[in-house]
């Protein structure tokens, strides 16, 4: 064979030239060599072209859920030549201040491997909370191992958020008598933030169905009033602001059995006892008949003495809880479950004679000194909102958001101003706006919360249209479905939840804001609630709170599905330009807003659920957020899409087409949306009048070359107007 050419066997009938990105320079080859950068494994036929590394995948996106992240991004644009394309994911945990990072280790889990993968996402779980990770993703073939050049991957970066800690692992026995057992056990390898409490469950071996649990803010507990020589289970587990982490493993341990005390020296204790508590009475006794009346006086000195001998003047003077251990409770549990209290109750600041006490009691002073304003950002009702920096004593320094009350206050504006603050003070979850505190005792007064610098998240969604997954997306409602799910089990019910209302950081985690609002029903042309932050519009309402002006977490559900809508929809206004009454009457007779265009059935459905007119049939905000994990954790799940043609309402069916009294002519109606570019289009492929436009679905304008998605939207979106205002007798038949 001449060069350029080779036999790779001598029973080849014929000279074969070199394949791919390989030559020959010589006579009579066998083979050919691969030209620079480009390989050949050994298990590659000859007649096989050289390949080389892959390109780095595109496009990687994350989404944080608490300590877990969902990793996705679209496959390298050259594969080297190549099908045996898969990925590797290295991880890198991070200390921000210090620049440093270092291998994940053992304990991050990759689902579902981290080496080999064939598709294009990965799950990593078992992150530590509030930490920097650096995740990188590299795309390998066949001959990645052969080549000594540069890795070639992306990288994301990701803050990891709050989360529950992990289970108590090291417990030890302290003292064991007849009667009870002491323990105690060191706080979780990861407590992923402040441990608020701990819960201990015990109960009799082989009597798991009637057991005890006691709380307690310490790591000792003593377990009393327990039969002697018994084996008792013990198990434990720790709760931050972010929920209850998992029960340890069974812990075992034996109360003493009964002995007989039969010596003397038994018997010391027991009279030494004895004698004390007979001087003690005797001492009592004398101190009541000194004091005389003390306990018509009210609480002086000899509160403690009334006490004893009035044991009904206890309330009175103030002994609500005598004799009982404040940082330990305990509640006995028999053939079933009751409900704990995972979190405090929500206490309404409005129930406070002085709202000064309601400020202080839930909102931390902070000097002026400590902040730096930096710019305005926005206004609000009562002043200027600012950004700016916090810098506390002992503390690194925060980026922090800062409402300003404007000078020349009256003092029920002071009062309202800082009412918000006494409830934002009360919450403490990852997708809650954080308050950091107030500042009260100079001006201006201001309320000072974290930063979120993608600002609220309608916003946010219209500058960004179609810019985000599905994936991102419902990480987005996840997260504002776990911060209502916060505010309902503390009893919080929040009335005012749209988009407008969520705030989004850098790391597009969503944060439940806007706690300030008093909502009184008026009656105004629009039966809209008139606030003190504007008028509320009825299209995010419950019918019955619009009704009865019933708020539960059952509206604040209704509300919900509404900000599914928008976040689907990229911030589009639900209902368009309806009036509010015209909304009121089309939800009343049973109208829902249809599906958003590219919407997942599983998530409109979820929309449906919460929009059902018997506030009982909508799930709880519990049922939501287990609903969202689960599509997460299965991503092909979201990808059957409502269907185009069935988007609309079924309602349209009574109605019949749209009529020539919306629009005169098809070029008049894309006109007046400023598409009038497609008028001969339309017109070439049939569509000559509005009732057989009123007809086209999106694979409709896709075919006839409609291929701009902002466009497609625009004219879905008209349609859909239409036949909304057709549903409510807007349009003439």
């Amino acid at each position: 064979c001449r060069p350029g050419f080779f036999k790779a066997s001598p029973h080849s009938q014929s000279c074969s030239k070199c394949p791919p990105h390989s030559y020959t320079n010589e006579e009579a080859s066998t083979s050919c060599v691969c030209e620079k950068d480009y390989f050949r494994r050994e298990s590659d036929p000859p007649t096989m072209a050289c390949t080389r590394p892959p390109s780095a995948p595109r496009n990687a996106i994350s989404n944080v859920n608490e300590t877990s992240v969902f990793l996705e991004w679209i496959p390298p644009a050259d594969t080297g030549g190549r099908k045996d394309v898969s990925y590797y994911i290295a991880c890198k945990k991070c200390i921000s201040h210090a620049g440093v990072c270092e291998e994940c280790g053992g304990q991050v889990r990759y689902l579902p491997r981290q080496i080999g993968l064939k598709n294009t996402s990965v799950m990593m779980v078992d992150l530590l909370a509030h930490t920097n990770y650096t995740f990188e993703i590299e795309a390998v073939n066949g001959v990645s191992s052969l080549s000594p050049g540069i890795r070639q991957y992306v990288s994301v970066n990701v803050t990891t958020n709050q989360a529950a800690p992990s289970p108590v692992t090291i417990v030890k026995k302290g003292k064991i008598a007849k009667n009870s057992i002491s323990l105690s056990w060191q706080e979780p390898d990861r407590p992923n933030g402040i441990i608020l409490e701990y819960e201990i469950k015990y109960f009799e071996k082989d009597q798991e169905t009637s057991y005890t649990i006691i709380k307690s803010k310490e790591t000792t507990i003593t377990a009393e009033g327990l039969k002697p020589a018994s084996v008792y289970v013990f198990q434990i587990r720790a709760r931050t602001a972010a929920g209850y982490g998992v029960f340890s493993r069974r812990f075992e341990f034996e109360t003493t059995p009964v002995f007989a005390a039969s010596s003397d020296e038994s018997q010391i204790p027991i009279i030494a006892v004895s004698v004390t508590v007979g001087v003690i009475l005797l001492a009592v006794v004398i101190g009541f008949l000194l004091s005389g009346s003390c306990c018509e006086c009210g609480c002086g000195r000899a509160s403690s003495l009334c006490a004893v001998a009035h044991p009904s003047l206890i309330w009175r003077c103030g002994y609500s809880k005598a004799k009982q251990d404040p940082e330990e409770e305990k509640m006995h549990f028999h053939n079933g479950h009751i409900k704990l209290p995972g979190v405090r109750t929500y206490i309404d600041p409005h129930t406070y004679e002085d709202p000064n006490q309601a400020v202080h009691e839930f909102a931390k002073e902070i000097e002026a000194s400590c902040i730096t304003i930096e710019r305005v950002i926005g206004a609000g009702e009562f002043g200027e909102v600012c950004s700016g920096r916090l810098k506390l004593p002992g503390k690194r320094e925060l980026p922090v958001a800062i409402k300003t009350l404007k000078v020349g206050y009256t003092e029920k504006q002071r009062r309202d101003f800082l009412g918000e603050a006494s409830i934002m003070g009360q919450f403490d979850h990852p997708n809650i706006i954080h308050l950091e505190g107030v500042v009260t005792k100079s001006k201006p007064v201001m309320i000072v919360t974290e930063y979120m610098e993608n600002g609220s998240l309608d916003t946010f969604l219209k500058k960004n249209d179609g810019q985000f997954t599905v994936i991102q997306l419902v990480g987005m409602l996840r997260g504002i479905a776990a911060g209502m799910k916060y505010l309902s089990d503390m009893g919080y019910v929040h009335r005012d939840l749209a988009a407008r209302n969520i705030l989004i950081n850098s790391n597009l985690v969503c944060k439940v804001s806007d706690f300030g609002l008093s909502r009184v029903l008026e009656d105004d042309p629009e039966a809209a609630y008139t606030t003190r932050g504007g008028k509320i519009p009825i299209r995010w309402t419950a019918p019955e709170a619009i009704a009865f002006r019933k708020f539960t977490s059952a509206s604040d559900v209704w509300s919900y599905g509404i900000v599914m809508w928008e976040v689907v929809s990229y911030g589009e206004r639900p209902y368009w330009e309806m009036t509010n009454q015209d909304v009121i009457k089309a939800v009343e007779e049973g109208y829902r807003l249809p599906s958003p265009m590219d919407c997942p059935a599983a998530l409109y459905q979820l929309m449906l659920d919460c929009w059902q007119k018997d506030r009982n049939s909508r799930p709880k905000f519990e049922e939501i957020v287990n609903m969202l994990d689960k599509l997460i954790r299965n991503p092909s799940s979201l990808k059957t899409l409502v269907n185009a043609s069935s988007r609309v309402s079924n309602l349209l069916s009574d109605h019949g087409p749209l009529g020539s009294g919306a629009y005169r002519s098809v070029g008049e109606w894309l006109e007046a949306i400023k598409m009038g570019r497609y008028t001969e289009l339309f017109m070439e492929n049939g569509y000559s009048s509005m009732d057989a436009v009123a007809q086209v679905t999106l694979e409709d304008l896709r075919r006839l070359g409609v291929t701009l998605v902002g466009h497609q939207k625009k004219i879905m979106n008209s349609l859909q107007e239409m036949k909304v205002q057709l549903i409510n007798g807007m349009v003439p038949l």
